[in-house]
């Protein structure tokens, strides 16, 4: 053996052996007539990672999911860890509209199959860099079912899934104001805006008799009343009224109404009404029977309503207009310092305008019902439990689900309209968006149900990504190899950060069990964030991404995967540390320099006893025959020490507490194992003691191997290999006595 642990000489040579062995893919073994009790399935969805760049070092925690997958694969479980890729709608059409930018291009440039086309090539090319990325790092995944969520089969069940939702009134057409971007040209759900603090200018306005406070004077084209609070005694006598009012574009009427949602307290107790523009604004336009007046079009200009300022972009009108209402002296005072929160793209940073657009929407309030009671009860398990809360809040306060994206990227909504017929043209289905439209499972319908025409209209959004994703875990398993789904369905373990607890794995729960009456998953294992040096969450907008590749090629794949999971508890950030990491690469080398020991210490008389080991006292059937057959104090007592190792560890695992099972691990194997044993035998060694020796570093190789994979198959496959083993990885998992 080498006097050093080269990783780069290892891994690639240890991982092609793995894949050429099959060792990766799951047996589906049920309970036979013939043979018996099967298996018992446990069962892991990767979580796709998007397949439009590179991995970041977020997706190095999957190293969680690879340790429990080898555990439960080493303790006899018929194992599948499902391997994918998501297309990641939006989030790769704004990558891919940064590679247009260099060559001066735009979306806009090209049709929508030509567009479609580039990005399929771009995200293909991507995909299989991508899973040579998750090879490095030793991930254990079944290739041979990977999914991709633009797969046909995929998609047909996404489609189903839609139709099924519509046909049982939980999806409808509405035109709601909705979180639309101006520069991503697409509307987003609530979840997917970021809300920023910041201070502007707080405009009062005379309308007429009255003064309003607001931020947004530009909007004041689209003004169709003048709200007060009802309980409000100054405003009493103008309840009901219509003011006449002078404006930079002349004379006009609005009239007072009366609205709880107006606070007294806010600016002078006086609101400008602005439906089309503010969602508190839209619902009292329906309470009140108010005219909706578009001021802000979908390119984020003001539109004709607004005269002279039209083709004005929002923050140039806002000065433009302030300044001219100044002139005219309908300006009555300007606070500079308000502090308040807008809602912001989160890709872009740019402010989120209230759209009002036609969109698809799922009643939320009757899925999210039997989500709560499935963690309630206790079918689904959330670790750590403290993010119950927040799983309980979201579904408790939960709002209608804007599914409709002004994307090209992605899933296409297999929705028609007739333009022959009554469906398109007739006022009360115009004003009704739910009705008029043939819905199928994505076949285009071959004509009209009513008219019999076949001029039909295909709607031209995509669906939310996290729409499709929803269904990842039924929706894989139906469409990977015969069985599957009844074997592995419910899966083990859902997997993934906690920052995506809502926008994932809460729709997960109410899809899955909308679809299949069944939890997609038994448990809800999170993991937390993993911030640069400095504790700052990494971003390419900052220039503190680090490559988790990159720290593979300087540490090696196990130093990465240990450093990950050592010291920081299940669901708390950590930060990237390369002390640690440091520390783990020469933990690395310590147990290569222990195996160098052992195999410097063999002659052939301890050869023949370790023989033996492997027929009849092989620690995976417990201590408890080497210590019958040991005589020595100090070695009986390390037998029964590490007999508490491995129950100390596989508890741990078996609780998802991996930091405190590479801690155990660590502890024994550097300071008791390696410092205090290894010394001491050293001093009189004989065949007895380097039987047990031997034994409890088979042991240690197998404790260690769901963390560190690669060194401790590279040292089973010198010692053990030759006597008829051939992986570490489906060796037994050591008994508990």
């Amino acid at each position: 053996m080498d006097k050093a642990y080269d990783h780069k000489k290892v891994e690639d040579k240890i991982y092609k052996m793995w894949e050429d062995g099959d060792y990766f893919s799951a047996k589906i073994e049920k309970a036979t007539a013939t043979a018996g009790q099967g298996k018992k399935p446990f069962s892991i969805i990767l979580p796709p990672p998007n397949a439009n760049a590179p991995l970041h070092f977020g997706h190095a925690m999957y190293v969680v999911e690879d340790i429990l997958i080898r555990f439960h694969r080493m303790k006899g479980d018929s194992t599948l860890w499902l391997s994918g890729a998501d297309h990641a709608g939006f989030e790769t059409q704004f990558v891919f509209e940064k590679h247009l930018q260099k060559e001066e291009k735009s979306r806009t440039d090209y049709d929508r199959d030509k567009l479609y086309q580039m990005i399929w090539d771009f995200v293909q090319k991507n995909r299989t860099g991508m899973e040579g990325q998750l090879r490095k790092l030793g991930f254990s995944l079944d290739w041979s079912r990977k999914k991709f969520t633009l797969d046909k089969d995929i998609v047909e069940v996404v489609y189903e899934t839609f139709k099924k939702m519509y046909d049982d009134k939980l999806i409808y057409r509405g035109e709601r104001l909705v979180n639309y971007c101006t520069y991503c040209g697409t509307s987003f759900s609530d979840l997917e805006v970021n809300h920023k603090e910041q201070i502007d200018p707080l405009y009062y306005i005379k309308y007429g008799p009255l003064i309003i406070a607001t931020v947004r004077p530009e909007t004041k084209f689209g003004d169709t009343a003048v709200a007060v609070n009802p309980k409000d005694k100054r405003y009493q006598k103008h309840i009901g009224k219509t003011l006449e009012l002078d404006t930079i574009l002349g004379k006009k009427k609005l009239k007072v109404i009366a609205d709880d949602v107006i606070d007294p307290n806010f600016g002078t107790g006086a609101a400008k009404v602005t439906p089309a523009h503010d969602e508190k604004d839209f619902e009292m336009s329906k309470r009140h029977n108010l005219e909706i007046v578009k001021v802000i079009d979908f390119d984020g200009r003001l539109t004709d309503v607004a005269g002279p300022y039209k083709g004005l972009r929002v923050k140039e009108a806002r000065r433009k207009v302030a300044q001219d209402m100044k002139n005219k002296g309908l300006l009555e005072k300007v606070d500079e310092n308000y502090v308040h929160t807008i809602e912001t793209c989160y890709k872009c940073g740019t402010t989120i305008e209230p759209m009002l657009l036609p969109q698809w929407f799922i009643k939320m309030e009757p899925l999210a019902k039997p989500a709560i009671e499935a963690v309630r009860k206790g079918k689904i398990k959330i670790h750590p439990k403290k993010f119950e809360k927040i799983y309980f809040q979201f579904l408790e306060n939960i709002r209608d689900w804007n599914i409709s994206r002004q994307i090209v990227w992605g899933i296409r909504i297999p929705a028609w309209q007739c333009e022959d017929c009554s469906r398109a043209k007739n006022e009360e289905l115009k004003a009704n968006n739910e009705k008029g439209w043939i819905i199928t499972d994505g076949e285009k319908p071959e004509k009209c149900p009513d008219c019999g025409g076949n001029n039909l209209i295909q709607d031209p959004d995509t669906f939310d990504t996290w729409f499709s994703s929803s269904q990842w875990p039924f929706a894989t398993l139906q469409t990977t190899k015969l069985g599957d789904f009844e074997y592995f369905y419910p899966t083990s373990v859902m997997e993934t950060g906690y920052d995506i607890l809502r926008w994932w794995v809460a729709r997960m729960v109410m899809v899955g069990l909308y679809v299949t009456n069944k939890v997609p998953f038994e448990n809800v294992v999170l993991h937390g964030l993993v911030n640069d040096p400095l504790g700052k969450k990494m971003s390419k907008s900052k220039g503190n991404i680090v490559d988790p590749l990159e720290l593979v090629e300087q540490y090696g794949a196990d130093a990465v995967r240990f450093a990950l999971v050592f010291g920081t508890a299940l669901g708390n950030d950590q930060v990237l540390s390369y002390p640690k990491l440091d520390a783990a690469r020469k933990f690395t080398n310590k147990l290569w320099n222990m195996a160098r020991f052992i195999e410097m210490n063999k002659n052939d008389v301890i050869l023949s006893r370790a023989k033996d080991l492997d027929s009849s006292v092989k620690p995976q059937n417990g201590m408890k025959e080497l210590l019958n057959i040991t005589k020595n104090k100090i070695d009986r007592e390390w037998i029964v020490k590490t007999d508490k190792l491995v129950k100390e560890v596989t508890q741990d695992l078996q609780k998802y507490n991996l930091n405190f099972a590479a801690e155990s691990l660590y502890e024994f194997i550097w300071h008791q194992f390696a410092d205090v044993y290894i010394e001491d035998v050293k001093k009189r060694i004989d065949e007895n003691s380097f039987l047990v020796l031997t034994s409890v570093f088979f042991t240690i190789l197998k404790l260690l191997h769901p963390i560190m994979p690669f060194v401790t198959e590279e040292i089973y496959q010198r010692f053990y290999a030759s006597g008829g083993g051939k992986s570490l990885m489906i060796e037994s998992w050591p008994r508990l006595n």
